[in-house]
């Protein structure tokens, strides 16, 4: 119940886009059952009715995918304080996500089943009168029921399933994990504890703030004559600040410019050498505000060997099947080696996205490639993903126009329809990803808006992003796109 009023009362903005994924439902099961109806159509040819289905697993991954995107961004399953002490925690919440999600899904699903039925004539009595259509429907044949209802509770079954995945409560990073395990200042080597925020290295007191705590526990329990000794092998600075709390006699003095220090108090020497020391707090100094997550870059390399080897089994499975024939899709290793190409794109897009940020930010930048370029390092795992998977998609809409050309196989309405829900889920789920990260950054946006940024200088960080990534992406597109369209290409 709690998941029907939260979809019945959210914004416009949130309705469209649980629309979205109902039709990205109804599309990727309306695949389904067409792939069911071939192979009763067919059931000599078991091979070719497999090969059908396998090919509807890619948009059954960019529903599933799209379905994640939008529960991520909903506002009203988001957690927030004082939720809690009236049952709706982070695992309720999640529950309410995922239940969300299942029953946009499975509005998609009736959706396909109704227009199935009523394309292969169930519903009116009519059958269609094209041939290619009635192998796909299996016109004048009786549907099991076990089959149907599999094929079209996979897609709301999987996209609750990732959805609760996705957002499970997680418990809180410890500090001992985040050790610091390398040097250099923005992690050339390894990442620190915690990540610097934007500005603070160049901030007055910054470094000498964070070292205070430390240094006034130390000099608390250290005995005061060893205070007295190794003073002169203190800085000028952290010497100044422990005269100014206490000398060797036990008294208690100001900072060293003062001409006129007060009185003696009664506290005797003997009284703070017979005192034990307080002890030492071995614990770290936690922030106020949990510290932003690393950006985790060590998947590029995976990325670029995934993305190798699926452009080897294209091309080894390509040469050795050649190009297809009229009427038929490619073969399974074709299949194969575009979804590893895909994964590979997934995989280095954060990567790849990181990378661009930082070469922003080379060669002495200005305000306006510093500010572009550091929000685009922080914003590549949520940015990255996407836009990796709409460069595979591009990439696979290349080969597939110089596949399926004049003299190439029919390119038919099914194709169509997968790929066209392939595109649309993943350039749905980009700019999906792209509303999260700048609901993310909208309350530094509003820091930048008072401290005098104008709205041109943001709306110009925001080009340069673009540009930055488009230059990046687009030469990468078309280099995998032509090695994989070589070994189809003859």
């Amino acid at each position: 119940m709690l998941a029907l009023r939260l979809t019945r009362t959210a914004h416009l903005a949130v309705q469209l886009r649980r629309l979205l994924v109902a039709a990205a439902s109804a599309g990727t099961g309306f695949l389904l059952l067409c792939a069911l109806g071939h192979a009763l159509s067919h059931p000599d040819a078991p091979g070719a009715s497999a090969l059908r289905l396998a090919w509807c697993a890619a948009p059954l991954a960019a529903a599933v995918y799209l379905a994640v995107a939008v529960a991520r961004t909903d506002p009203g399953t988001r957690p927030r304080s004082g939720l809690s002490a009236i049952g709706l925690g982070p695992g309720r919440l999640m529950a309410v996500s995922a239940t969300t999600t299942a029953l946009s899904a499975a509005l998609g699903s009736v959706v396909a089943l109704l227009a199935f039925l009523y394309l292969r004539g169930s519903l009116t009595g009519r059958p269609p009168s094209d041939r290619v259509a009635a192998d796909a429907l299996a016109v004048g044949q009786s549907l099991p029921a076990p089959a149907v209802l599999t094929l079209l509770v996979l897609v709301p079954a999987l996209a609750s399933a990732a959805v609760a995945h996705t957002l499970r409560p997680r418990d809180p990073r410890p500090a001992a994990a985040a050790a610091p395990r390398g040097y250099g200042r923005f992690g050339a080597y390894g990442w620190g504890k915690a990540r610097e925020t934007f500005g603070a290295y160049g901030r007055f007191g910054a470094r000498t703030a964070a070292a205070a705590p430390a240094d006034s526990r130390a000099a608390a329990a250290a005995p005061a004559g060893s205070r007295a000794a190794g003073a002169m092998g203190v800085p000028p600075l952290e010497r100044s600040r422990e005269w100014g709390r206490v000398r060797a006699g036990g008294a208690l003095q100001t900072q060293a410019s003062d001409p006129h220090p007060p009185a003696p108090t009664n506290v005797t020497t003997q009284t703070l050498d017979a005192a034990p020391p307080p002890p030492v707090d071995t614990t770290p100094d936690t922030p106020a505000e949990p510290a932003p997550r690393p950006q985790n870059t060590t998947a590029l390399p995976w990325g670029i060997a995934v993305l190798t080897a699926g452009l080897t089994v294209e091309t080894y499975t390509g040469n050795a099947a050649g190009a297809p024939t009229p009427g038929t899709a490619p073969s399974a290793g074709v299949l194969i080696g575009w979804a590893l190409t895909a994964l590979g794109l997934a995989l280095a897009g954060p990567g790849l996205t990181h990378l661009c940020g930082r070469l922003l930010q080379a060669a002495r930048p200005g305000a306006l490639r510093l500010l572009a370029g550091r929000v685009l390092m922080e914003e590549s795992q949520r940015v990255g993903r996407p836009l990796g998977v709409v460069a595979a998609v591009a990439a696979a809409a290349y080969v597939t126009a110089t596949v399926y050309d004049g003299d190439g196989p029919a390119f038919g309405p099914l194709s169509t329809l997968g790929a066209l829900l392939v595109a649309g889920c993943t350039v749905a789920t980009l700019l999906t990803a792209a509303v999260e990260a700048r609901h993310a950054r909208a309350d530094t946006t509003d820091a930048l808006r008072r401290l005098g940024a104008p709205p041109a200088t943001l709306r110009a960080a925001a080009a340069v992003r673009a540009a930055a990534l488009l230059a990046l992406f687009v030469p990468l597109v078309l280099i995998v796109a032509v090695l994989a369209a070589l070994p189809l290409d003859h």
